[in-house]
């Protein structure tokens, strides 16, 4: 654990690392794949699977059967299943409340406005599987797309090396009720999604985590298709003070450590905490704060996907947050409950984008239109205004349409 200064270098960049994912070479790499998909297709998807996850498939063979979705349940532990039931309900009852009713405004004169929610088409998720299938990424970005009303989901996630998706992964989909997954990783998975290919469907939108390449991947394709953010390793932010258990520091701050390029940093007010848990971690950073004003100070310039008040008034300090993804409240509420059991998606901004973006939620899966109705006397009413600022602006056609309706 290193301490920081507050006027240091390494402060800084703690504060601006949304670079982190632009180094050249991760472009260039990820630019050339974007482009063999968009061009060959299928085949560029064959090719890269073979290249990166040393399995030769056909194009037939991408599209993970029914029945091995079905079965997978014979591979996993029968426990699991219990256990996935249990989190489904939790996620489901959370994202079940941000359900929004149309707002309509109406006037006298006879205008009518409203607000419509309408769910996007079809999402891609993306499901790493790499060093460890991430199971739980599945349901926090599958249900509140199906609650959202979303009618075609589409997983795509590496094979592993026999040439078959994580067992577990399938069960969830399965419980989920999504039948369409795809053997695909890395930027191949995002070009194929974004573009379409004969065998994969092109979709509206790409949800999930992923590597730096899968990030940069949906960085070069936003525009073809619509993603959630741009996700970077994952980060703790952890504010403490002498009322502070020095055991659950560690703790929580070793959990996130354990995600490769995972980011932890503690924030006390207490240079005895700092004396009693800097020796026992390797990685990550402590910031010494001379009060907790000065704590959530730093805590809202870094900006961070996960923040955990460990204090013994945790509300209190929770009010002078900002900017975090998610915010974890008192000794008993760790970060991995949220990103397992709590209910709200672990998929979170990351690199500082806390500061102007959310987490997945309902409305990432949806869109809004705006509907607009006018009686005759309404219109009339508004036609001075209209045209005078449709003159200002030189576009006299717009007033021309208008006037068109009272002659």
């Amino acid at each position: 654990m290193k301490l920081l200064k507050l006027n240091s270098k390494n402060m800084q960049q703690l504060y601006d690392r949304n670079l982190y994912y632009r180094r050249r070479s991760v472009v260039d790499k990820v630019s050339g794949i974007v482009e063999d998909i968009r061009v060959h297709g299928d085949d560029a998807v064959l090719k890269y699977t073979c290249r990166f996850d040393h399995v030769k498939l056909l194009a037939k063979d991408l599209r993970v059967a029914e029945s091995e979705i079905s079965g997978a349940f014979q591979n996993i532990k029968p426990e699991f299943v219990s256990t996935l039931k249990m989190v489904i309900h939790n996620v489901t009852t959370f994202y079940r409340s941000q359900i929004k009713k149309p707002c309509c405004v109406k006037s006298e004169e006879g205008v009518v406005l409203k607000e419509e929610f309408r769910p996007i088409d079809t999402v891609g998720v993306y499901i790493p599987a790499g060093t460890a299938p991430l199971v739980s990424s599945v349901y926090m970005t599958v249900i509140p797309a199906k609650i959202a009303g979303v009618k075609r989901i589409v997983i795509v996630t590496p094979p592993g090396k026999d040439g078959h998706v994580n067992p577990y992964i399938l069960a969830v989909a399965n419980l989920l009720n999504v039948n369409e997954v795809y053997k695909i990783g890395g930027a191949q998975a995002i070009a194929a999604l974004a573009f379409g290919t004969k065998t994969v469907p092109k979709v509206d939108k790409i949800v999930g985590p992923g590597n730096a390449y899968v990030t940069e991947a949906k960085r070069q394709l936003f525009g073809y298709v619509d993603i959630d953010m741009l996700a970077g390793p994952t980060e703790l932010v952890i504010i403490a003070n002498r009322h502070s258990d020095p055991d659950f520091v560690v703790a929580d701050f070793e959990s996130q450590i354990e995600h490769a390029g995972g980011l932890s940093i503690l924030i006390s007010t207490s240079k005895q905490l700092i004396r009693q848990v800097k020796g026992r971690v390797q990685g990550g950073y402590v910031i010494y704060a001379k009060n907790m004003e000065e704590a959530c100070e730093i805590a809202n310039k870094i900006a961070p996907e996960h923040l955990q008040v460990l204090t013994n008034n945790p509300t209190s300090v929770a009010r002078m947050i900002k900017h975090a993804g998610a915010i974890f409240l008192g000794p008993y509420s760790p970060t991995p409950v949220g990103d397992y059991v709590a209910g709200p998606s672990h998929v979170l901004p990351t690199l500082g984008t806390a500061k102007f973006s959310s987490g997945l939620s309902l409305s990432s899966f949806m869109k809004t239109s705006h509907v607009i109705s006018y009686s005759k006397k309404a219109l009339e009413k508004v036609r001075g205004p209209l045209e005078s600022i449709a003159v200002i602006e030189g576009l006299v056609k717009h007033a021309a349409s208008v006037n068109a309706r009272f002659k």
